[in-house]
């Protein structure tokens, strides 16, 4: 019998491909297929419909692109988890939002500290320009053709010789370049989790990396973090209890606290991935913007059991356009990795891949990155003092050793997206705390970054808050929530 009882009419207006997705969607939505629900394998679907493999291919691309199935490297097609779905399914406003990364219309004259993308004026426009040229005059039209879905292996080898410095230890064979650490991590998600399986995650931590392990229905479970790093009485409790797929961390600079692990907990993690078979995502794209004491050692640079997989975005600190990262994958997860990679999207740009290449070989990116950390170093500072002229006293926040969030907290009972809504209409942006935790939940705590302000836009939009946020806790924190998803 076919499937659902599937029935198709042939000799109509209309492809099969398209009455077979319309039926499986309308399953989907009477509940005749629950989440996670596994579909029939395409040569199956095709040999109970008497169709051709296209026709089924076509059909389940369709439902993937609404965000009605998943797809999972070398298992098959899977109903996916109602949060994770597009299309016209009837959610809660800030759902939708939240899964069409739904970024709040600023206005031109706002003043946002929600957005921790960097400042265009601050591109090396002039040495991009430069080497772009180079690589077209010496590449010619191969810039152009198909590339190796791994990367481009000579930036592979530049980037080993990078980690190299970094006292991490790594090959070209380990490398996998993507599109932006936010590829990276979805990549993992498809490739490794399966319906129901349990990923770790700091509390609070990075939402895009929330909502990639989310689409393909995993469960989250949240480690406390601490000034020095995760709570691992937590951490330990939790293993008792689970067996993770993933744990995902920022070890250095991490968004939204801006804490850093201490070198005694990141070995402490490391002890235990080894004594767990615990494997770790290192999420890594501030690193190189410490500003007091010397530059720390990430995770990955412990691990020699091939525990961590380290993923480096440049996005935050380079180009954000320019979509460049990489991931430094354990030998047993590379062939998974690189064949879920070319389903995404074959490949990275080869002119981006290789002019990154000729900024990484002549010194133009460690050049660069000296002038941006001086920079922001100077922000850093004016932004501090900041603080502690106009919110010391009001408000609990810890300064960060680096980086380009700030992260702060009201007094008990006083939320901040109800901060948010008062600044919003006082014309400043910032990041209120629900969007870091896997509840969701409204909560007194909230992100501000620097990336983009100058320093008048700076005082304004502190003079601004210390104004509200005194309102606020004036009037004793009223009830009434409002959440939001601003720009990340």
């Amino acid at each position: 019998m076919p499937f659902l009882g599937v029935q198709l009419k042939r000799g109509v207006k209309q492809h099969l491909y398209l009455q077979l997705y319309q039926q499986i969607k309308k399953a989907i939505a009477q509940g005749q297929l629950k989440e996670g629900q596994k579909l029939p394998a395409i040569r199956l679907m095709a040999e109970q419909l008497n169709l051709n493999n296209v026709t089924v291919v076509k059909a389940y691309q369709l439902l993937e692109e609404e965000g009605l199935v998943i797809k999972k490297v070398g298992s098959g097609t899977y109903i996916a988890p109602l949060a994770g779905r597009g299309g016209d399914w009837v959610l809660a406003e800030e759902e939708i939002e939240l899964m069409n990364q739904g970024q709040i219309s600023l206005q031109s004259d706002i003043i946002n500290f929600a957005t921790a993308t960097p400042d265009p004026e601050l591109f090396p426009i002039d040495d991009i320009k430069v080497a772009i040229n180079y690589v077209l005059d010496r590449d010619g039209g191969k810039v152009f053709g198909y590339q190796d879905s791994q990367g481009y292996r000579p930036l592979r080898q530049a980037i080993e010789d990078y980690l190299a410095r970094q006292e991490i230890k790594s090959q070209a064979k380990n490398i996998q370049v993507v599109s932006g650490a936010q590829q990276g991590i979805d990549i993992l998600a498809k490739s490794f989790l399966d319906y129901g399986d349990v990923v770790f995650a700091e509390e609070p931590t990075y939402p895009g990396a929330i909502s990639a392990f989310k689409s393909r229905g995993a469960r989250i479970v949240s480690i406390p973090i601490q000034e020095d790093g995760l709570d691992i009485e937590t951490l330990e409790a939790r293993l008792a209890e689970y067996r993770p797929r993933f744990l995902y961390v920022m070890s250095t600079l991490q968004n939204p606290t801006g804490y850093s692990y201490s070198e005694e907990k990141k070995k402490r993690i490391i002890e235990l991935s080894q004594r767990r078979n615990l494997t770790i995502v290192e999420d890594d794209s501030l690193s190189e913007l410490y500003f007091k004491g010397q530059a720390e050692r990430s995770l990955k640079s412990f691990d020699t059991a091939q525990q961590v997989i380290y993923i480096k975005s440049f996005s935050k600190i380079f180009l954000p356009g320019f979509r460049i990262a990489f991931m430094v994958m354990p030998d047993e997860m590379t062939t998974k990795t690189i064949a879920a990679k070319h389903l995404s999207d074959i490949f990275s740009s080869s002119l981006i891949q290789r002019t990154f290449d000729r900024l990484l070989r002549e010194g133009l990116w460690e050049q660069h990155l000296g002038g941006m950390r001086e920079i922001y170093r100077q922000k850093y500072l004016f932004f501090s003092r900041l603080l502690e002229e106009h919110l010391a006293g009001l408000l609990q926040y810890r300064l960060p050793v680096g980086g380009l969030n700030f992260w702060l907290s009201l007094p008990a009972g006083i939320s901040s997206s109800r901060l948010f809504k008062y600044s919003q209409v006082e014309g400043v942006s910032f990041a209120p705390g629900s969007i870091f935790f896997a509840d969701g939940k409204a909560n007194r705590f909230f992100r501000l970054s620097i990336a983009s302000l100058e320093k008048e836009q700076m005082v304004k939009g502190i003079e601004i808050l210390t104004r509200v946020c005194r309102k606020l806790i004036n009037e004793g924190g009223k009830k009434g929530e409002i959440r939001y998803t601003p720009l990340l």
